[in-house]
């Protein structure tokens, strides 16, 4: 039996259910997973899934401050753990408390689900799953990001990496 069926998983399109992961990105509502030896995860409202360099890719942004950032450095993989049903105190605990305090699936009794095909986990009470292994990364140059930007999410300083990450599998409960 395979990892997807033992876990009651369906492998689907990375597109299929796009509308509802934009739909769940813009209000914050998504879970950005990564680090091996002791998964992190946070929350994240930025990002954005397209075709780059002919492969189906999920760009995520994570701030060079953050705990996670170094995990993905590190592992070179992240996964995108989507929720459909309502997971908003998760979601609130894990965007305002770091990894380096807390484990944060301990905290909140999450379920790290192995990866189909990296080694970094998903979290299980979610419903549609991203697995992706860095292809690029570009940490921003805030100093030629238009003012407006700039002054209204910069200034402290501390910019984004934006992760480009291959989805090497997509799938769903």
């Amino acid at each position: 039996m395979g990892l997807c069926s033992s876990y009651g998983m369906i492998n689907v399109n990375y597109n299929e259910l796009l509308p509802k992961v934009v739909e769940k990105l813009g209000s914050g509502g998504l879970f950005l997973t990564s680090g091996t030896e002791r998964p992190n995860t946070m929350v994240i409202g930025w990002g954005s899934v397209g075709i780059y360099w002919n492969k189906p890719v999920f760009i995520v942004p994570v701030r060079l401050s953050r705990f996670t950032h170094g995990l993905i450095e590190e592992a070179g993989e992240f996964t995108v753990s989507v929720p459909f049903g309502d997971m908003k105190a998760e979601l609130a605990f894990c965007g305002t408390k770091s990894g380096r305090d807390v484990d944060k699936f301990r905290e909140l009794n999450l379920t790290p689900v192995p990866g189909q095909k990296v080694k970094v986990p998903v979290i299980g009470e979610c419903d549609l799953f991203y697995e992706c292994k860095v292809i690029y990364k570009q940490t921003m140059n805030i100093d030629i990001l238009e003012d407006v930007s700039r002054n209204r999410f910069y200034k402290s300083g501390d910019p984004h990496t934006m992760y480009y990450g291959e989805i090497i599998a997509c799938y769903k409960k």
